[in-house]
């Protein structure tokens, strides 16, 4: 008898299956969404940026494909440098398998990892080695109807002590974001 993995094992982190995916992925479209980046999904993550104290945040809508982030704040000068000088380039979208966004989607609730490096599950991420993330904050966006929208969250390249307070702050944002989402007209009232 063998046994297959239904994924490759090669991490200790495996992305968790999304179920959802082709229902999200037609609730967004009939909301205008997680298509193009959305300039007051900027705004929002700029401020919870600016409220968490951390050089990234975002607004994501993952679906089948991958993750998109119509909501995006990075700093102007990246927090990491490589020893070759670069730095790493976060963009807009990242494969389903980078990333925590994807558990928080599995697992409908909040993620606080204070330091993934505590975090053998989560330490195997790319993003920890391709764009030096080590904390990470993120709250599902869970519409009227009981689905999973998407994420917002917040990460940062050296650990972070988020606690309660920073549960409770991602927590608030997403309830906040979740009821413009869904009367979105593309500008948000704040």
């Amino acid at each position: 008898m063998s046994y297959d993995p239904p994924r490759p094992a090669g991490r200790l982190l495996l992305t968790p299956e999304d179920k959802e995916a082709p229902a999200r992925a037609g609730r967004l479209r009939l909301l205008g969404l997680g298509e193009r980046p959305e300039p007051a999904l900027d705004a929002f993550a700029h401020r919870l940026a600016e409220f968490t104290g951390a050089p990234y945040a975002m607004v994501n809508f993952p679906d089948e494909r991958g993750q998109f982030y119509a909501g995006l704040y990075v700093p102007a000068i990246a927090p990491v440098v490589r020893s070759d000088g670069s730095s790493p380039r976060v963009g807009r979208t990242l494969p389903r398998d980078h990333g925590f966004c994807p558990h928080v989607v599995a697992r409908r609730k909040a993620l606080v990892l204070e330091d993934v490096h505590d975090y053998p599950r989560f330490a195997g991420n790319p993003v920890v080695d391709e764009f030096g993330i080590r904390s990470y904050l993120g709250a599902p966006l869970i519409d009227g109807t009981g689905l999973v929208l998407g994420t917002v969250s917040v990460a940062d390249v050296g650990p972070r002590p988020w606690g309660k307070p920073g549960l409770t702050a991602i927590k608030e944002h997403a309830a906040q974001l979740v009821v413009q989402l869904e009367g979105w007209d593309g500008r948000l009232p704040y």
